[in-house]
């Protein structure tokens, strides 16, 4: 449970949608609106991808996240109801999302770093498809894979870009990562792995001049990739707060039975 009251500190931001305008207006009239260094609560309003973009933005400030639906997408968000946030935010859920945190080098040696919340990603640049070696801890699994590309995706991601992909649903409290294959070719039969969330993946690749690969972190996207290592990082991570009846763990375990 989240503790708030009358001294609770609220800060609010919005997508440039008119339903996020008309609510973010109505919230601030009524609630007042807080620095984002002296609030306890930063109350996205948007879809699921502002709420992504907010976490990105706003991590370092340490405060917790209480996300309203007011987007088109809304899986890590709460539903837009009428209830007041003062009735709902203390019956709310606390969740812990830790970041990946990716290490890139390019073909001209050059180093990049970047965090994802949803999933890091390699994926083709051209018609061409990738060739990518995949090694797990240190042992080798996949000794070329011809795909368009694969991604690590966390629990909290495993219903985005991952799912799409046909990758696995992750509940929240599951210690794992997904690591899924985009558009296989070979092996014709790999579907993808569950992994241990503190594994470190590398991805290597093959023929990077003929067959160029790109990367993305979430929204950070690098061109020209050589080498890729994603392990979970400790040091930046994020509080969700969620509903009772929109616990992101029931969420989670209701799209798995969707038909």
């Amino acid at each position: 449970m989240v503790k708030i009251g009358m001294d609770t500190k609220l800060h609010f931001v919005a997508s440039e949608t008119e339903p996020a305008q008309d609510a973010l207006s109505g919230l601030v009239t009524h609630y007042g609106q807080n620095t984002i260094e002296d609030c306890d609560i930063i109350v996205p309003l948007g879809g699921d991808g502002f709420l992504l973009e907010c976490l990105h933005n706003y991590h370092h400030h340490g405060k917790a996240f209480y996300g309203v639906n007011k987007g088109s997408e809304g899986f890590l968000l709460n539903q837009s109801i009428s209830a007041r946030l003062s009735d709902r935010i203390p019956k709310s859920h606390a969740i812990t999302i830790y970041a990946l945190k990716m290490n890139a080098v390019t073909t001209d040696g050059n180093k990049h770093e970047a965090y994802a919340f949803n999933e890091i990603a390699l994926f083709r640049e051209t018609r061409q498809t990738a060739h990518i070696n995949i090694m797990v801890d240190g042992i080798e699994r996949i000794d070329e894979l011809v795909a368009d590309g694969v991604m690590v995706a966390t629990p909290a991601g495993s219903t985005a870009y991952n799912l799409s992909a046909h990758g696995p649903i992750i509940p929240l409290n599951s210690p794992l990562l997904a690591l899924t294959p985009i558009s296989p070719f070979r092996p014709r039969r790999w579907k993808g792995a569950l992994i241990p969330q503190d594994s470190v993946t590398e991805m290597t690749v093959l023929d990077c001049d003929k067959r160029p690969v790109g990367a993305s972190a979430d929204f950070t996207e690098i061109r020209n990739i050589k080498h890729v290592s994603v392990a979970q990082s400790k040091d930046v991570k994020v509080k969700l707060l969620f509903d009772p009846d929109h616990a992101l763990e029931e969420r989670i375990m209701r799209e798995q039975f969707k038909v």
